[in-house]
């Protein structure tokens, strides 16, 4: 190993270890921003359900809608602040977007779960939310933020 070398592997694994670090935090920022929105959707998606009649795909999509639109508000606001990859409504969008291919799974997975398996609407939405939560965190995180500085 020359000496140049050995002198860039500590700051690579310094590098490393700032990466890492910058993701689980912007994780836990979001899964906390999530809860929040999570805790929306759901109770919007009961209260439609069990209250108002509405059909369980057509109340899971406007719950999650709701969702959505604390999800980014939360987003911007708190866990990604000033680290838009675009313009304003460039974001605005790009968040749409990623919220409409996560609408897209929310219903597959509730339609499967529901259907499929015979679970209860309300009892549907809990693996569905951990999975659309992934989805969401992770094409957001790498698609339209960039990563904190360490």
């Amino acid at each position: 190993m020359s000496l140049q070398a050995a002198e860039e592997a500590p700051r690579a694994s310094h590098g490393a270890r700032a990466t890492i670090l910058s993701f689980v935090i912007d994780a836990f920022g979001y899964g906390a921003a999530s809860a929040l929105a999570l805790a929306v959707d759901w109770g919007s998606l009961i209260v439609m359900t069990s209250y108002l009649g509405l059909h369980y795909l057509v109340a899971a999509a406007l719950a999650f809608s709701f969702g959505l639109a604390v999800a980014y508000v939360l987003s911007v606001k708190l866990v990604f602040r000033g680290r838009s990859k675009y313009s304003a409504s460039g974001e605005l969008f790009g968040f749409l977007v990623t919220g409409l291919a996560g609408l897209a799974l929310n219903q597959m997975l509730i339609f499967a779960f529901v259907e499929g398996l015979h679970l209860p609407v309300a009892a549907a939405k809990a693996p569905t939310a951990v999975l659309c939560f992934a989805f969401n965190f992770l094409s957001r995180r790498f698609f339209l933020f960039h990563p904190a500085r360490p």
